[in-house]
C-alpha cells in the first residue's frame, strides 16, 4: 500500500472496529505498522508451499520494500530465472516471471541492498479461486463419507489450499491483512482439508486426477452474503444496484462491494487460471429480479479486474464455473429458488451462452438433503457438485472436446391438442414423472409467468432422445398451451431422481421455461421466445445448443 492508502485503510479500520474488542484494535494497529514499515517482503498471500500459475501464463510476484530501491527476484529449481522489478513506488514492487512449466519445487528469493525475502517449496500449476457463500464455505469434514475423503488427502501433496479469512472494507484494499489470512499456503493434511471448503478441495483433487500437475486453491467466501457484496461498484452500476439498502441488509458483510473490496480485490495482481462460484441463496429474497444482470456483470468485472491487475497475465475471459442452486424447503410453492436458478444462466437455462461465454454450470437441484445438520439449505453431497464442475472445467477451461459436461436441454418442442413432444439435444435417461413438467393454459397469446396458473403434465412415454407429455383435458376448449416449464420448484425431485438425465445418469437436465408467444423485448428473450404463428418456426439459442419450437394447430 502507498502511504495515502495506508492512512485511509488504518482510519477506516479504526472506525469499523472501534466498537469491538480492544485486542482486535491492537491487531489492526500492528498490521498498519507492518504494512508501512519499509521492510522487504512478499504480499500476504504469497508464502512457502504456494502454487504459482504455470505457463503459458506468466506468474506475477509482488510485495513491499524500501521506497525507491530496485528489487531483484531469483527463481531457483528445475529452471532458473532472474528478474528485476521496477523501483518500489510507495513501498510496492512487482515483477512478472517468464512462463514456467508445471512442476517444482522452486525457491523464490527477492533481494535488495539491505534485505532478502524467500519463498520455499513453491510449485507451478493452475490456480483456481473459489468464491461464494455458505455452500462454498461448507467444510470437508461435514460432507457425506468425510472420513473416506480425508483419508485420501495424503495422496494429493500437490493440491495446495489457501484460505482468506472473512473481512470487509468500505474501500478497495491492495492486500489481504496479515491477520486475515485464515490458512496460509499449505501442503494438505487431513486436519487442514477438514476445515477447508469441500467443493473447492474436491474440485482441485478431481482436476489433479486428470491433469497430473499442481493445483492451487484459494478459498474466499462468506456465508449468508448476496452477490452485491462481492461486486464492485462498477458492476453494480450496470444493473442499477449502486446503492445500499440499509433496511434490507443491515449486516456490514452484506453491504454493496464490501467483500469485493476486502476479499477479492486484494488478489487481482495474482495470475489465476479460473474461478468457481457457489452463491445465490441470499439473493432469493433480495434483488432476485436483478440477478440475471448482477451475476453476469460480476463475472465480467472480475475478469476485467484480474486481467488488468495482473498486467494482462490472467486471461481477460478466464473460465468461470458456478453451481446452480440446490434445494431448501421441501413442498415449498415459492418460486424464489427456481427464479434464481434461471437467472444464474442469464435466463438462457444453460451455460455457456451468448451472455455468459466461457462459463460452465453444475446443476445441483437433484441433491436435496432433508436431514442435513443445521439446515437443508446446506446439502452434504458435495462430491457430485465438484465432479460436475470438474467436467465443465475440463471442457471449457482445458478444451477437452470429448467430455460431456451439460445435462440434456430441449432442441425441439412439438405441440398438438393431446400431447407435447420434447426432443433433447442428447441421448436421455428418463424415469416416470407426474408433476415435474408443467404447462400453462390460456386464451391470451401472452407469456406465462410466476403469477400464471400452471398445471402438471405427466410424462406419458419417452424415446432415447425425447419425452412426450400427456396434455389431454389439461386446457379448456377455449384455451391452448402457452408455455411449458420443467423442474420449476424449490425441491423438484428426490436425491439423484429427477426425471431427465444424460444417458449416463450423471448429468441432470437443468430447469427451463419456454413460452409459446412473447414479444422479443430483449436480446435474451429474442433467442428464447419468439412470436409463433400457425406455421412452424425455429430459432437458435447458441451455436452449440440449438432449440427449435414447432407448434401445430391440430
Amino acid at each position: 500500500m502507498g502511504n495515502d492508502e495506508i492512512i485511509t485503510f488504518c482510519s477506516s479500520q479504526f472506525s469499523q472496529i472501534v466498537r469491538e474488542s480492544r485486542m482486535k484494535l491492537v491487531f489492526i494497529l500492528v498490521v498498519c505498522f507492518h504494512i508501512s514499515d519499509g521492510k522487504l517482503r512478499f504480499a500476504s498471500y504469497y508464502g512457502d508451499h504456494m502454487v504459482l500459475q504455470k505457463s503459458p501464463e506468466s506468474a506475477v510476484l509482488w510485495g513491499y520494500g524500501p521506497e525507491g530501491v530496485v528489487i531483484t527476484v531469483y527463481l531457483s529449481g528445475p529452471t532458473q530465472q532472474q528478474r528485476s522489478a521496477e523501483a518500489a513506488k510507495d513501498g510496492i514492487w512487482r515483477v512478472s516471471l517468464d512462463p514456467v512449466e508445471a512442476g517444482g519445487p522452486y525457491s523464490v528469493t527477492a533481494t535488495c541492498e539491505s534485505s532478502t525475502a524467500t519463498l520455499t517449496d513453491v510449485l507451478f500449476g493452475d490456480i483456481w479461486l473459489c468464491g461464494g457463500q455458505s455452500n462454498m464455505a461448507f467444510q470437508t469434514s461435514r460432507i457425506f463419507n468425510s472420513l473416506e475423503e480425508l483419508n485420501l488427502v495424503a495422496k494429493y501433496p500437490d493440491v495446495r489450499p489457501f484460505m482468506v479469512a472473512r473481512d470487509w472494507s468500505g474501500t478497495e484494499l491492495t492486500d489481504i491483512h496479515y491477520i486475515r489470512v485464515k490458512l496460509p499456503w499449505s501442503v494438505p493434511s487431513s486436519e487442514v482439508v477438514a476445515k477447508f471448503s469441500a467443493v473447492c478441495w474436491l474440485f482441485g483433487r478431481y482436476l489433479h486426477d486428470t491433469l497430473k500437475y499442481p493445483i492451487g486453491l484459494i478459498d474466499s467466501c462468506w456465508g449468508g452474503t448476496p452477490v452485491e457484496a462481492w461486486s464492485s461498484s462498477r458492476a453494480l452500476q450496470q444493473c442499477g444496484l449502486d446503492y445500499n439498502d440499509e433496511f434490507r441488509r443491515p449486516y456490514p458483510s452484506n453491504k454493496n462491494s464490501v467483500l469485493w473490496n476486502a476479499m477479492i480485490h486484494p488478489l487481482v495482481k495474482m495470475t489465476i487460471k479460473g474461478a468457481i462460484w457457489y452463491q445465490g441463496e441470499s439473493n432469493a429474497n433480495y434483488h432476485q429480479d436483478k440477478y440475471n444482470c448482477s451475476f453476469p456483470a460480476m463475472i465480467d468485472d472480475w475478469r476485467m479486474a484480474f486481467h488488468r491487475g495482473s498486467g494482462g497475465n490472467t486471461a481477460a475471459d478466464f473460465p468461470f464455473g458456478f453451481v446452480q442452486l440446490s434445494t431448501y424447503i421441501k413442498y415449498s410453492t415459492d418460486d424464489s429458488f427456481p427464479n434464481i436458478r434461471w437467472h444464474q444462466t442469464a435466463d438462457f437455462g444453460f451455460a455457456p451462452n451468448l451472455r455468459m461465454q466461457k462459463t460452465f454450470m453444475a446443476v445441483a437441484m437433484d441433491l436435496p438433503d432433508e436431514t442435513s445438520k443445521g439446515d437443508a439449505i446446506h446439502p452434504r453431497e458435495k462430491k457430485a457438485v465438484a465432479y460436475r464442475l470438474t467436467l465443465g472445467a475440463r471442457a471449457v477451461a482445458y478444451n477437452e472436446t470429448d467430455v460431456l459436461f451439460q445435462g440434456p436441454f430441449p432442441s425441439q418442442i412439438l405441440s398438438t391438442a393431446t400431447y407435447i413432444n420434447i426432443t433433447y439435444d442428447q441421448t436421455l435417461s428418463v424415469s416416470p414423472s407426474t408433476d415435474t413438467f408443467q404447462v400453462c393454459c390460456s386464451q391470451i397469446q401472452a407469456p406465462c409467468g410466476p403469477g400464471s396458473v400452471w398445471v402438471a403434465a405427466p410424462v406419458g412415454r419417452w424415446n432415447p432422445d425425447s419425452v412426450q407429455l400427456s396434455i389431454s383435458n389439461l386446457c379448456s376448449s377455449a384455451e391452448e398451451v402457452m408455455a411449458i416449464r420443467y423442474a420449476w420448484k424449490d425441491w423438484p425431485c428426490s436425491f439423484k431422481a429427477c426425471p431427465v438425465y444424460s444417458a449416463s445418469g450423471i448429468l441432470p437436465a437443468p430447469p427451463f421455461i419456454i413460452n409459446r408467444y412473447a414479444a422479443p423485448t430483449t436480446w435474451k428473450h429474442s433467442r428464447l421466445i419468439l412470436p409463433i404463428s400457425s406455421f412452424a418456426r425455429s430459432f437458435i439459442l447458441h451455436p452449440s445448443r440449438s432449440t427449435q419450437v414447432k407448434l401445430d394447430d391440430v
